[in-house]
């Protein structure tokens, strides 16, 4: 890795201090959940580009300003990354219509027995597979509906259960392929080079989340109390072929083994499903699962375009001169440094931190490239990072909701499963250290 070197003057450490001051109120209102990401990052991208001094308009189509560049084509940064959302979340909703999702859960259950361990595990492994092909909190609120009932029932406590689907959703967006366009279109890597790294961020989070669940299954016992079943919804009753289950693993063995990009893979993926599963309204299938799955990730949609106006506004000349020196002074730039900055700092990944990817964490991605970090490795650190995000965080909506459905208390889940989460990250990043420096 090579760092540059950035004069800075007076005035513009004043600017500096002025971003670093606005970086900070927000991620203070966004941990506190006074603002949401939603409204903060293209608020602070705008004031950004106002302390900078970026130019509200221009008539020169090559000058930066607020108008053109940081809205308008900042909205559109991460077109490629919202395509792979829209297409990933039809896929699942085919899953689900055709009643694979939870023939799925059901092959499990009849396998498991009335052995807790057993149930806790093959639940933990069903639903990353099913999360790898759909994510969101549709889903999860599908999935968790069925195997939270039936952990409780064999005497699983309400913290185990929770953690199993949380630990499930974590390693499913690992291999989710629709999440991957993000570091594509914020990190411009291949498809190829991204896939070439996603087990370095997965083994050591499925290991840890293991031994984990195991941890707890054995010092918490028996569950307090054992729920029922809930009543039937939309897709129970369904015959599915039992080769139709295999339709969740289509997109993420073509991108993995054919190399196809994530939307073509997705297509397919949901075309085999149909061809396999043979509903009796195909093509309705199709098109009302395409609506329903845009409902389901019109807030994340709405997310990425404001990151993508982020991405425009740190990357900016005028705000890029300013933030590069203070990332120049921090960028990790040996291997020993790489591992400890993002293990130590990795809980900076909760609360919508500055290392969030669906948040601050794509802009400070850009600026650590920008100061000489090479791709892989940023985008690598990011993901790895991302594990504590997806299971510990408590301002995840998945957090939210399955705390409520157990009963369990989301504090008390961010504090069990932050220590585990981490020693996952530490491992991955000392992986990864060997691989990109």
């Amino acid at each position: 890795m090579t760092r540059g070197v950035t004069k800075v003057t007076g005035v513009m450490w004043v600017q500096a201090i002025g971003i670093l001051i606005v970086f900070l109120v927000f991620v203070g209102l966004m941990m506190t959940r006074k603002i949401p990401a939603i409204l903060a990052l293209p608020l602070m991208a705008i004031l950004f580009a106002i302390i900078a001094g970026v130019p509200w308009n221009s008539n020169n189509p090559d000058t930066t300003s607020i108008a053109k560049t940081i809205l308008a084509s900042g909205s559109m940064r991460l077109s490629g990354a919202i395509a792979g959302l829209v297409f990933g979340a039809w896929f699942g909703q085919i899953l689900n219509k055709v009643g694979i999702t939870k023939s799925i859960i059901r092959k499990a259950a009849e396998l498991a027995g009335d052995k807790p361990m057993l149930i806790a595990i093959l639940f933990f492994v069903t639903a990353s597979i099913i999360f790898s092909a759909a994510g969101g909190l549709g889903m999860v609120i599908l999935v968790g509906t069925i195997v939270i009932p039936i952990m409780l029932t064999a005497g699983i406590s309400q913290f185990v259960a929770s953690i199993v689907v949380l630990s499930a959703v974590g390693v499913g967006a690992l291999f989710n392929v629709s999440n991957w366009a993000v570091y594509v279109d914020v990190l411009g890597l291949s498809v190829d080079q991204i896939a070439d790294y996603t087990m370095v961020a997965a083994l050591p989070l499925i290991v840890l989340s293991l031994a984990m669940i195991v941890f707890y299954i054995r010092k918490d016992g028996k569950g307090r109390r054992a729920w029922a079943m809930p009543a039937a919804t939309g897709g129970d009753g369904k015959k599915v072929p039992t080769y139709a289950l295999i339709s969740p693993l289509v997109p993420v063995i073509l991108v993995f083994a054919f190399k196809i990009d994530i939307v073509p893979a997705v297509i397919i993926g949901a075309l085999v499903t149909i061809l396999l599963a043979w509903p009796k309204r195909p093509i309705h299938v199709l098109s009302s699962a395409l609506i329903e799955g845009i409902q389901d990730v019109a807030g994340a949609m709405a997310l990425m375009i404001g990151i993508g106006i982020l991405l425009n506004s740190v990357m900016a000349p005028q705000v890029s001169a300013l933030i590069s020196p203070l990332i120049e002074a921090v960028l990790p730039g040996n291997p020993i440094m790489y591992i400890l900055f993002f293990t130590i700092l990795s809980p900076l990944a909760i609360y919508r931190g500055p290392l969030n990817v669906w948040g601050l964490g794509s802009g400070i991605a850009a600026l650590f490239v920008t100061a000489g970090m090479t791709p892989v490795a940023a985008m690598l650190a990011l993901r790895v990072v991302s594990n504590v995000q997806a299971v510990s965080d408590p301002t995840n909506s998945h957090n939210v909701w399955v705390s409520d459905f157990t009963k369990t208390d989301i504090n008390e889940i961010l504090k069990k499963t932050l220590p585990w989460m981490m020693v996952a990250v530490l491992i991955s990043m000392i992986i990864g250290a060997f691989m990109v420096f």
